[in-house]
């Protein structure tokens, strides 16, 4: 019988990869650098992440969501027991037994998107927003730098500074769609210092907007630089792949803040070319 990576049954390492395929997202092809133990690892805590979302995102009542959330908090506990009941969970109980993957990240993930389920985030206060941004994004790096290969202090600080500023970047560029939605992660302290509204159906218009974006850029700014510093503490080749997003989405916040925040409407991405610069510049053609 041919060794597969986590000697885990090719079918289930495909299930997995399939599940980050049909995302279109370019996670499949940035993870494809990783060793196969590594990036199979990484494709299961995206298709975790992937099918806990679809629970939240969907417009079901709360009530026939949370039944599911908790079905999810089971099945996270059976890892560490290791218990299994699909592809992508027979996938994760190798990867938490071959590189540490801490149970309380997986939970962490589980409360943020339940955060979004209960209710639409508006206007939330800084704290709020700082736990929010914890647990749908730095809860996520903890997980990644562990199966990157680095599980050290240095490594949980790139996931606490990394994912605060890759969280707020999207809160940044997604304003529009968020305030469409009924949403707004602009925090309320910032808001009211500026006489802007809370009302996501009035933020957009109001004159106050940019000084806020412009607090928010700068605060994620600061957590770029911080993961920056900390990557320097960590081993270089396990962050080969935090360096390319980290670096991939402050060239976005830049764009962002070039644009001045008056085209909300229009989705800022990164063209072509700056994405094979930012992979050849990273290591990671």
């Amino acid at each position: 019988m041919a060794v597969t990576p986590l000697n885990i049954a090719q079918a289930d390492l495909d299930a997995v990869t399939s599940i980050v395929r049909a995302a279109g997202t370019s996670f499949y092809r940035g993870m494809r650098v990783l060793p196969p133990e590594r990036r199979y690892a990484m494709y299961a805590i995206y298709a975790f992440c992937r099918m806990v979302d679809d629970i939240v995102d969907d417009d079901r009542a709360l009530a026939t969501k949370l039944p599911e959330l908790n079905a999810w908090r089971e099945r996270v506990a059976g890892l560490y027991r290791g218990q299994s009941d699909g592809p992508v969970t027979r996938v994760l109980v190798a990867a938490v037994r071959r590189f540490g993957l801490r149970q309380d990240d997986f939970l962490a993930i589980i409360d943020g998107m339940q955060m979004d389920a209960e209710a639409s985030i508006v206007a939330p206060d800084l704290a709020t927003l700082d736990l929010y941004c914890d647990r749908v994004a730095a809860s996520v790096g903890r997980l990644s730098v562990r199966a990157f290969g680095d599980s050290s202090a240095a490594a949980d600080q790139v996931a606490y500074s990394l994912g605060r500023a890759l969280q707020l970047t999207n809160i940044l560029r997604d304003l529009y769609e968020d305030a469409e939605r009924g949403r707004l992660y602009l925090p309320s302290e910032w808001l009211d210092e500026a006489s802007v509204p809370h009302d996501p159906a009035a933020v957009l218009q109001a004159s106050g907007l940019r000084e806020v974006c412009a607090r928010v850029a700068s605060l994620a700014n600061q957590h770029f630089c911080a993961a920056a510093d900390a990557m320097r503490q960590c081993d270089a080749n396990a962050m080969k792949p935090a360096r390319l997003m980290g670096a991939t989405y402050a060239a976005i916040l830049a764009r962002l803040e070039r644009q001045g925040w008056s085209s909300l409407h229009e989705r800022v991405s990164l063209p072509a070319w700056q994405k094979l610069w930012l992979a050849l510049r990273h290591g990671l053609s």
